[in-house]
């Protein structure tokens, strides 16, 4: 009986058992940390560091001599001062608020329009979606060179169009009362096939269910529209006007492509007006052309934080 008794008695657990749970929780924090490390190291990299060096730019009055050797004197706000008192400063922020706000109603409306039309699912519609996606799948260079020889004044394919329906032609990147008119008309061609893709995902999350109670109760298509679709869609709305807000303040390519900013700064916006203070003269302005960089910058952290108001008070 006392051996039955001994032998059921556990036996002590190993004495370093208690002090390798500390190290273990330790080198859990070690591994997290290495997979983290990557991440980290791609932002500080290639986010924070050029933030920082955008910034030390505009705040120091920087030459040729003074970029390669370092040693440029601190202005404060000088360069600031300098971009608000230009007179191009107006123009340019009235013609990035013109292109950002014409372009992502348009393409907004366009692919929203799209995005239900396709969403009846006919016979064609997989095959129309992929032919919709090629504009997004070429690249910008292709696209903007495209548009420019079909917008071209004598030649291009544009105005012989207008000639066939007695239409005078029109020098669309050569007069200033269509220069801006034609990149918009380019980057909303552009934008369309992002806007189709994320709503037409965004319709499939609604239930089919919804729609058939309401035709059941007599709604017409714009009421099932109205009062299903959009609203439900909200979500997905909010985020697509958030990312074509951001992506088209800092359109550069297009534009340079196209107008290279003009006639006489028709359709120039703050990101042609950075590029060319900075790199478009015999003798740069580096600290002015990183400030403009920064007032995009801010634009754009300034919507993005309209949407996380929007987002929280839909949320509450």
């Amino acid at each position: 009986m006392a051996h039955d008794v001994m032998t059921r008695v556990p036996a002590p657990a190993p004495a370093d058992a208690g002090a390798r749970s500390p190290r273990r929780r330790k080198g859990g924090h070690w591994t997290a940390w290495a997979f983290l490390a990557p991440v980290v190291v791609y932002l500080v990299a290639f986010y924070a560091y050029p933030l920082y060096r955008n910034l030390d730019l505009s705040l120091r009055h920087y030459t040729v001599r003074s970029f390669v050797q370092g040693d440029a004197p601190f202005s404060g706000l000088d360069n600031y001062r300098t971009v608000f008192a230009d007179p191009a400063f107006g123009p340019a922020l009235l013609h990035t608020l013109v292109f950002t706000f014409v372009s992502i109603a348009f393409q907004f409306a366009i692919g929203l329009a799209l995005a239900v039309f396709f969403a009846q699912n006919f016979r064609l519609s997989a095959t129309l979606r992929a032919l919709f996606l090629v504009p997004w799948l070429l690249p910008l260079i292709v696209s903007a060179s495209t548009w420019t020889w079909m917008l071209n004044s004598d030649s291009g394919i544009v105005n012989a169009a207008l000639e066939l329906i007695h239409v005078d032609p029109v020098n669309w990147l050569t007069s200033p009362d269509w220069a801006l008119t034609s990149v918009i008309i380019a980057n909303i061609w552009i934008g369309i096939p992002f806007n189709l893709v994320v709503l037409y995902s965004g319709l499939q999350a609604i239930p089919a269910d919804v729609y058939e109670a309401a035709a059941i109760d007599g709604a017409t298509g714009w009421q099932r529209f109205w009062r299903i679709t959009f609203p439900l869609l909200r979500p997905v709305s909010a985020i697509t006007l958030l990312l074509g807000l951001v992506y088209t303040l800092k359109v550069f390519d297009i534009i340079w492509i196209m107008t290279k900013g003009g006639p006489a700064d028709a359709s120039t916006t703050f990101a042609t007006w950075s590029y060319r203070l900075s790199f478009g003269n015999l003798l740069p302005e580096f600290g002015p052309g990183a400030a403009v960089g920064n007032l995009l910058i801010l634009m754009a952290l300034f919507f993005g934080l309209l949407y996380i108001r929007f987002q929280r008070r839909q949320s509450s």
